[in-house]
């Protein structure tokens, strides 16, 4: 059993999470735990030191872009692979540089889940076939400092407005947003400020339906 690879699924869906805990049943991996929301993976994480981190992008309350970049700050040693619905390539490059091993599309053969998996654990990375390979090399280059600036837009907001974006469009006030990100009033209403002159959006309605159309948050 030491030899296993400790694995926790992150997904809001609780019949995808029961799907892949089926799946890896028989495997060399072992899953130690499930999540539903970005925030409950982070304390799981934490408690149980998994080998790797599967989780999708859209999930309440944290997604898994900023989950990723918070557990490689807390977890350097775990991996973590993108397990989602998303082929858009901006994703594909903003998991990798918040420190993702691999990107994989939900429609993937279960062989390339497990060899994912397996691949992240080796400290490889791994993406979908059905993604251009030619992201790595972006992030490579990008990461060497060899490329021109990302475009404005998603890739311009902090890791911060990219929270606050997400639950705003989950229907929080600036107070209760204040409360769950343990900040200010103010500095909520500073952020929420900020990421709409970024994005040119005016009101609450415009940010849901950015957050809808980015794939911060699911619409079932």
């Amino acid at each position: 059993m030491s030899d296993n690879i400790r694995v926790i699924l992150a997904d809001d869906h609780t019949l995808v999470r029961k799907g892949l805990i089926a799946l890896l049943d028989d495997t060399d991996i072992q899953v130690v735990g499930d999540a539903e929301d970005g925030r409950e993976v982070l304390e799981k994480a934490a408690q149980l030191e998994p080998d790797v981190v599967v989780m999708d992008i859209s999930m309440p309350s944290l997604n898994g872009l900023e989950a990723t970049r918070q557990l490689k700050k807390s977890l350097p040693k775990t991996k973590v692979l993108i397990l989602t619905m998303h082929s858009n390539e901006e994703y594909v490059y903003e998991t990798l540089r918040a420190g993702a091993s691999g990107y994989l599309i939900k429609r993937s053969a279960p062989r390339e889940l497990i060899a994912a998996i397996k691949a992240a654990h080796r400290g490889e990375y791994f993406l979908s076939p059905s993604i251009s390979a030619t992201v790595i090399q972006k992030y490579l280059q990008q990461a060497a400092g060899d490329s021109e600036p990302a475009p404005p837009g998603f890739t311009a907001l902090t890791p911060r407005e990219r929270e606050v974006i997400q639950l705003i469009a989950e229907g929080l006030s600036n107070p209760q947003i204040a409360d769950q990100l343990c900040v200010s009033l103010k500095t909520v209403k500073t952020h929420r400020s900020n990421l709409m002159e970024k994005l040119d959006l005016h009101n609450t309605a415009e940010i849901t339906r950015y957050a809808i159309h980015t794939g911060l948050i699911s619409v079932d």
